[in-house]
């Protein structure tokens, strides 16, 4: 009979195939592998989890994971599981500034083109971070700063990002941030979220309508496939941004929205 170092031995043979085959360096494709795994779970996991997931075996994941640890990209926790460690943030904020610099002559199409202010968020943790914004040429227009922190349930992008989350996730985030009401028109409960939801869903963008501040309303669409969820947006006067201005805003947000991605995945190496 084999070992258990022995099949581990031969798990690890088999679990490099694939990195040779990419040329890539096979232990540093496993630790970002297994960082991004972590985050997919919520940013906590313990290792039989992470073994599970990976299906590498637990001597390589416990040697990884020392190693991420000693670095201070992980943290392990008194209870003995691992979260995501300090490290990353300045890494993730360095990140969104570039991926909001890459965003930027698409938001100018967009404003060329709409006339408005166009932003670009993600979705950090529980909270939408805007990364990117070029202003509209009106004199009267919207500002959001770069940097800004909002909860999703009062926004265009909000929606757009969790359109597709499944509802019990959903849920639990509104049920950790709450549901302050911004206007007498935010929406303040999760039923009505989610109905917004398949409302993005149906038509394929979201709509802000006076929701976040009164007499603004913000259309917004997500990135496809973008490497993290992202979303672009036009915010601009309720009395510009109308129902009939809505039918000519829309497709150009959804066309920019598909440049943008392919740029951005033209931009991420895949070997």
């Amino acid at each position: 009979m084999p070992t258990s170092s022995a099949s581990d031995a031969s798990a690890e043979v088999a679990a490099s195939k694939p990195a040779a085959a990419s040329g890539g360096v096979q232990s540093l494709e496993r630790a970002f592998d297994l960082l991004e795994r972590m985050a997919d779970a919520g940013g906590e996991v313990g290792l039989s989890e992470l073994s599970a997931s990976s299906g590498l075996p637990l001597p390589t994941i416990h040697r990884l994971m020392r190693t991420l640890v000693a670095c201070g990209y992980v943290r392990q926790q008194a209870n003995r599981r691992y979260s995501l460690g300090p490290r990353l943030i300045r890494l993730g904020e360095s990140a969104s500034r570039l991926l909001g610099t890459w965003a930027r002559p698409y938001l100018a199409r967009l404003v060329e083109e709409t006339g408005e202010t166009a932003n670009m968020a993600l979705l950090d943790g529980d909270e939408i971070v805007y990364v990117a914004q070029v202003p509209s040429k009106h004199s009267m227009r919207m500002f959001t700063e770069v940097g800004r922190r909002v909860l999703p349930h009062s926004t265009g992008v909000g929606k757009a990002l969790l359109a597709h989350t499944p509802p019990e996730e959903v849920r639990a985030l509104l049920a950790r941030t709450g549901m302050p009401a911004a206007t007498e028109k935010t929406i303040t409960t999760p039923e009505g979220f989610l109905d917004a939801l398949e409302e993005v869903r149906r038509t394929g963008y979201a709509v802000d309508d006076n929701e976040q501040e009164i007499g603004v309303r913000c259309l917004a669409v997500p990135v496809p496939n973008s490497p993290t969820a992202a979303a672009i947006s036009i915010s601009g006067p309720a009395g510009r941004v109308t129902e009939s201005a809505t039918d000519k805003i829309v497709p150009v947000l959804q066309e920019v929205a598909v440049e943008l991605s392919a740029a951005l995945a033209s931009a991420t190496p895949t070997a």
